[in-house]
């Protein structure tokens, strides 16, 4: 049977052809529980936006940073509900992308895959860099010893206008933390989550012990004024808000990475919804706490450009080094997970997309011995590495948020699609209360509210991407879909 252009466009991949292929031999091996996963989704996001993103938002928002953190964490939420629901009607890897191929078609779901690929690759690229930074101040208050500029400064330098290039300069301390992450992926799923486990409750305990002695310093007037009332940038007022509150989004995508560990996940209907929910509700805690203590206890001014800016506050609050010190120890450990699991996801949506004949076979090859997608993780390593090395992370953070919010809208879209494809009887763990229209409505929303304030190279980056990935389709993926062969 041969199919038009627009049949192929839209075809799609039932969810039980989705959990059938993650059955087959040489795939990938469940051998994650609950805690585990729960962790990677809080080890992908607590941690980012609080120890880096905050230089980045604090001087939009100002001291309402706090507001935009409220409302990342609101969108964030009505969109784990619709992953909660989708997690269990398609335990597949792939995230967003099996969702999107069980419901709205396969051209759709290779664009979402090309977001999800975009937010996963530039959030490792992005993260390493900010790691660095923690790194240096741990060496300084630890040996009195720092990374010599020219090995820890990018070559290509963006002023949000202008890009200029740095010739002789490599942001090296990145590039080795992404290697680090490489050795132990390829080991196999379930040790690189047991080291994850462990580094997130490292990262938990070092935050709780940053806002404890952040409050100790607590000064209600550095949260007057409010809001930001410098409109040179735009950015007075809500604008400024929402402008952070896109800037702090892509934190969020931990959510998203407990999703796409569906193939790898023991009895993954009820806990991959669990895992999803229980990661929300720890994240927006700890990131509401240490907003709160960060913005009382350092006026709005004093965070623009500053480098490791936790330690710094310690050591400004306490007057003392060893605080700094134990903060920047900690970082350094713990923000490895947020690396090590967003190269994870990379890898395994990857994987997903290869498996359905989208990309070339070479990111779907499994090892044997540690059921790890060897080569799909060398190559992720190999990009997002340079990335880290080269590239100033100006624009990384917004950019990771168009990824993350477009991936979003498109899971919202598929809960009743899904709904009235499957009908009311299928086998699901948890369903969107309020039926399948108001929650994911409310999804999208919120989404579309916080896309409306990121910057314009922002856009253009994205449609460059965006372009690029049609092309492969219709050069590439159309002809050699799986679903041709079942055509």
């Amino acid at each position: 049977m041969n199919l038009t252009l627009g049949q192929k466009l839209f075809r799609t991949k039932s969810a039980e052809r989705a959990h059938e292929d993650s059955q087959v031999h040489g795939g990938l091996t469940r051998s994650l529980g609950l805690f585990p996963l729960t962790m990677i989704g809080v080890g992908a996001t607590v941690g980012t936006g609080i120890f880096f993103t905050m230089v980045e938002a604090v001087p939009k928002a100002g001291p309402a940073v706090i507001l935009s953190f409220l409302i990342a964490a609101i969108t964030a939420g009505l969109t784990a509900l619709c992953y909660a629901e989708l997690a269990g009607r398609v335990p597949a890897s792939g995230s967003s992308y099996s969702f999107a191929y069980a419901t709205v078609g396969e051209f759709a779901a290779f664009i979402v895959a090309a977001c999800l690929l975009l937010e996963y690759g530039l959030a490792g690229s992005a993260v390493a860099i900010g790691w660095s930074d923690y790194l240096n101040n741990f060496l300084q208050n630890a040996f009195g010893w720092e990374i010599p500029a020219h090995l820890r400064s990018p070559m290509f330098v963006s002023d949000h206008s202008n890009l200029s290039v740095q010739s002789g300069n490599f942001n090296l301390p990145p590039v080795l933390l992404i290697i680090m992450c490489c050795i132990l992926l390829v080991r196999g799923a379930k040790e690189s989550a047991t080291t994850n486990a462990v580094m997130v409750v490292i990262k938990l305990a070092i935050l709780a012990f940053f806002a404890a002695i952040a409050l100790s310093g607590f000064d209600a007037n550095n949260f007057t004024p409010f809001f930001n009332t410098d409109d040179s940038k735009g950015f007075a007022g809500m604008a400024g808000v929402t402008a952070a509150a896109g800037t702090v989004f892509f934190s969020f995508i931990g959510l998203d990475t407990i999703a796409t560990a569906g193939e790898e996940v023991k009895d993954p209907r009820r806990n991959v919804p669990i895992g999803i929910l229980a990661a929300l509700v720890i994240v927006t805690v700890f990131y509401m706490l240490v907003a709160l203590a960060a913005m009382g206890a350092q006026p709005a001014h004093l965070f623009e450009g500053q480098e490791a800016g936790l330690s710094v506050i310690l050591q400004n609050v306490t007057g003392q080094a060893w605080p700094a010190l134990v903060l920047s120890a900690g970082a350094v450990v713990s923000v490895f997970s947020v690396t090590l699991v967003t190269i994870y996801g990379q890898t395994r949506i990857l994987y997903a997309i290869s498996r359905d004949g989208l990309i070339p076979k070479t990111f779907q090859k499994v090892n044997p011995r540690t059921g790890a997608p060897v080569s799909n993780t060398v190559i992720v390593c190999v990009v997002v590495g340079l990335i880290a090395g080269l590239v100033d992370s100006t624009f990384l953070w917004d950019m990771v948020s168009m990824g993350t919010l477009t991936a979003f809208i498109v899971v919202s879209i598929a809960v009743p699609v899904i709904r009235a494809k499957q009908g009311p009887n299928a086998e699901v763990g948890f369903r969107v209360p309020f039926g399948p229209y108001v929650i994911p409505g409310l999804s999208i929303l919120a989404c579309l509210y916080i896309m409306k304030d990121l910057p314009l190279a922002t856009y253009r980056v994205f449609i460059l991407w965006m372009a690029a990935a049609v092309a492969t389709y219709f050069l590439y993926s159309v002809r050699h879909s799986r679903l041709n062969k079942k055509a």
